[in-house]
């Protein structure tokens, strides 16, 4: 199976050739992953084996996917040229996230909607693209038919359900919540990005 063979199933056809380049040029360890509740993706680089590895989760829509998969590849090249001396997700990441982007930012490849909400994004691009509620609520409108939500759509003091337990979310903090399981009355940070059921919509 080819690169193009991949990135076919997961990303818009227009950018399989792009995304398959990047991966071809960097020469980077390609991992796709089951659904992570904290993470959509993520690089790491091994000083070991010397080898770079971009890893994305499986359930994204392929807009969300390719966005991800832009995001991880500017940590590999903001990497590449600043080793450890660059913060993760500093101007160094942001300037290089703005130009991995640049040659699928077009209406070729995303919906009006998602080019607009990515556009305004990237004048100053956040840690993760969930980070940005617009960008996020857009991205997931094009997700299949689902009850789940993301655990920031749910208010202060709200029941919630997640992986077969209730809690109640109580504070929150960055880009995770302090919530409390119902029966147990433990306290569990949560990412805002996990996805939760409402009670009632079971």
């Amino acid at each position: 199976m080819t690169a193009e063979d991949v990135f076919r199933r997961f990303v818009p056809a227009p950018a399989v050739g792009y995304c398959a380049k990047l991966y071809t040029y960097f020469g980077f360890e390609f991992k796709i992953k089951r659904n992570r509740q904290t993470k959509l993706g993520d690089y790491r680089y091994s000083p070991q084996t010397k080898k770079h590895t971009i890893t994305i989760n499986n359930d994204l829509n392929p807009y969300a996917f390719l966005v991800t998969y832009l995001h991880e590849v500017a940590h590999l090249v903001t990497f590449d040229e600043h080793g450890r001396k660059a913060a993760p997700h500093g101007m160094e990441w942001k300037n290089n996230f703005k130009r991995v982007a640049k040659p699928v930012l077009n209406e070729e490849v995303f919906p009006p909607p998602v080019l607009l909400a990515l556009n305004n994004y990237f004048k100053n691009p956040k840690a993760a693209s969930c980070s940005d509620p617009v960008l996020y609520n857009i991205l997931r409108g094009f997700d299949g038919p689902t009850d789940l939500i993301p655990l920031s759509k749910i208010a202060i003091g709200e029941l919630f359900d997640f992986q077969g337990k209730h809690y109640v979310k109580l504070e929150k903090k960055r880009t995770r919540s302090v919530c409390q399981a119902v029966e147990s009355k433990r306290k569990y940070l949560i990412s805002e990005i996990a996805r939760v059921k409402k009670p009632d919509s079971e």
